[in-house]
Order: structure tokens, then sequence, then C-alpha cells
């Protein structure tokens, strides 16, 4: 019998992160669809989820070693040989090939969401921040991309993400959610773990805070 190795892959705040990334999107996506007064919220929420983004762009670069982007960061070969179901000879224990595509196509197109968010104008009862600095056609522009492409792309996107952990589970018995919730993997070999310690809880705590303090200076500067 081998043995086993449990590893910290998933530091706690990429975990919380996650967890508030998910519920935010689903809840800007709601507010969205109700309108009205609910568009309050969905600014709010789209704020949130703007301070989180700054959050991880940061933890990306000095967070738990897994939860840096360089450590899933891949050569279009590898991607290639991972979609033909070749193994990876250095595997990895965060994300693979198209996970890792997969993770910064939706922070990318959130990002896109945010800053067309930021200059529509529905004309009825919601209007971005910045839509009065610029011309109608970019107004028009931006709201058509923010209601009508945008959303969808990431709608599609959340899809394809669940569809995938659901796939992994069943072709491959792995469990990608647990890893997320836990942030431990078992594994066959001994691998190098994330750094999730008091000490960098407290350093994501106050990345965290910075971010929060930037947004909301910008929020009023923009009031």
């Amino acid at each position: 019998m081998s043995k086993k190795y449990i590893v910290r892959v998933w530091d706690a705040p990429t975990r919380l992160f996650h967890w508030a990334l998910t519920v935010c999107v689903v809840s800007a996506v709601i507010t969205a669809q109700i309108g009205g007064a609910a568009m309050d919220w969905h600014f709010k929420i789209g704020y949130t989820i703007l301070t989180l983004l700054l959050f991880r762009l940061i933890w990306g670069l000095v967070g738990g070693y897994w939860s840096r982007f360089r450590t899933f960061l891949y050569r279009p070969a590898q991607i290639l040989a991972h979609i033909k179901g070749q193994k990876d000879q250095q595997p990895g224990l965060g994300h693979n090939p198209l996970g890792a595509l997969s993770v910064f196509a939706l922070l990318g197109f959130l990002a896109l969401q945010l800053v067309s968010g930021l200059f529509s104008d529905d004309e009825i009862s919601a209007s971005g921040p910045l839509a009065t600095f610029v011309s109608s056609t970019w107004v028009a522009n931006a709201t058509y991309y923010h209601a009508e492409i945008g959303k969808l792309i990431l709608i599609a996107l959340v899809i394809l993400h669940v569809l995938a952990i659901c796939l992994y589970f069943l072709k491959k018995r792995e469990n990608l959610v647990r890893p997320m919730i836990t942030g431990d993997k078992t594994l066959d070999y001994e691998v190098v773990g994330s750094e999730d310690h008091a000490r960098s809880r407290i350093k994501a705590v106050l990345i965290l805070a910075v971010c929060a303090i930037f947004v909301w200076g910008f929020t009023r500067w923009l009031a």
C-alpha cells in the first residue's frame, strides 16, 4: 500500500475568495434580472466584485504557492498535450491547463463586465458612474455589451466550469469541490504545499482591506 500525503493546496484566503465571488456573481445576475430598486444592490455587489478581483490579482502574486498565477501558467504545448490526454511529466497540484484557462477567462470577462457596467446606462433607473464622462456612442456600446453579450458569456463560462467539475467527478472520480472547501488534497506523491498559517492570513486581510479602501475611495470620488 503506497504512502498517502495530505497537501494544503488552496489556502484559506483563496477559498474564501472563491466562494465569496461565487455568491456575488450569482447575486449580481439575480439583481440585474429583477431591476428597479434592486439595481442599487447590483452596483454594491459590482463594487464588491471589484474589491475581490483586485485582491485576487495581488494574491496571485504573493499568496499561497498554488494560488500564485505562475504555478498555472501553461505553454500552448502543455495545453495541447492535456487536451490530447497525455500525462504531464510534472503534474500540477492546483489548476490543470484547461482549468487555468477557465480561471483566466472568468477573471478576464468579469473585469470586462465590471468596466462596461461603469459606463452603462439603461435610460430607466440605472446609470454607471462613468457614463457622464464619455460619448453617447461609447455608453450605448458599453450598455449593449454589459446587458446582452458580457452577461451571457459569463453565464456560459460558469456553466462550463460547473460541467467540468461534474465530468471530472464522473469520469476520473476526482472531487474538485472538496479541496476548495477543506483546502487539502490527498496524493500518492510528496509535493510542496501552500502556506496557510496565521501570518499569511493576516497578510491577506491587510491586502483585502487596502483593496476595499481603494474601491470605497473610488466610489466616493464618483459620488
